[in-house]
């Protein structure tokens, strides 16, 4: 089976429960749509425990290209003294009030060798992935894709234009093509029921605000079956 699954923002305990919900196992696979970090109680945890998984693919989230910057000017700190700009140390200082103070003081509490495995990880995640089931073809972003072009390849957008801007909720983007997204909580979005997965035109919204005390919302492709863990 194909899972996906959104914004898990550190919340590794829901996580966990719903592995065993699915009854997850080697033979399946699963798409995170980025944000996996902040405002949960083990970001860093969440993150080891992902990149021992063969089967799980991250897709990157604005959290967590935040993170990756700025743990890596955190870590060239605790590895070689290396202090940061005051650019850093202030933007640094905002993250932690938006929820990085808790993954700033777990990351420093690794060994260095975790420290940079688990910066390898944040480097290596997709910016989005083309999946097709059956005869469903899916695109899965983090946000949705700033300024699409029809005639412009994904892989010429920059970093960027895949975690700023929220998806189109009202248009199909691509022909044919139904894109998955987080970055949104669906109690947000006019019209979409607290707590579920939000249907748009074209595109799929299965970011429900686990981190803010709604469920973890996860969606099978194989058969759209939805799942929902709550606190």
């Amino acid at each position: 089976m194909i899972y996906v699954v959104s914004d898990l923002h550190g919340s590794n305990e829901k996580f966990q429960r719903l592995l065993k919900e699915i009854n997850f196992t080697d033979r399946d696979m699963m798409y995170v749509l980025g944000d996996i970090v902040d405002y949960g109680e083990d970001s860093i945890g969440l993150l080891c425990d992902l990149s021992m998984r063969f089967n799980v693919i991250p897709i990157v989230g604005d959290h967590d290209y935040r993170a990756v910057r700025l743990l890596k000017s955190l870590n060239s700190m605790l590895t070689d003294g290396i202090r940061p700009d005051a650019d850093t140390v202030s933007e640094m200082a905002h993250w932690m009030e938006d929820g990085g103070d808790k993954v700033m003081e777990d990351f420093k509490a690794l060994d260095a060798d975790l420290r940079e495995g688990v910066l390898e990880y944040l480097e290596d995640m997709s910016l989005y992935e083309e999946v097709e089931v059956g005869k469903r073809k899916y695109l899965l972003v983090h946000a949705g894709i700033a300024d699409f072009d029809p005639k412009t390849s994904l892989e010429d957008y920059m970093p960027e234009d895949f975690i700023s801007e929220p998806i189109d909720r009202e248009r199909e983007l691509i022909d044919g093509v139904t894109v998955i997204a987080g970055h949104v909580p669906t109690y947000t979005i006019d019209g979409a029921d607290k707590g579920q997965i939000y249907y748009g035109e074209g595109s799929i919204i299965i970011d429900c605000g686990a981190a803010f005390g709604e469920p973890l919302a996860c969606l099978c492709l194989d058969n759209g079956k939805e799942y929902y863990i709550n606190d």
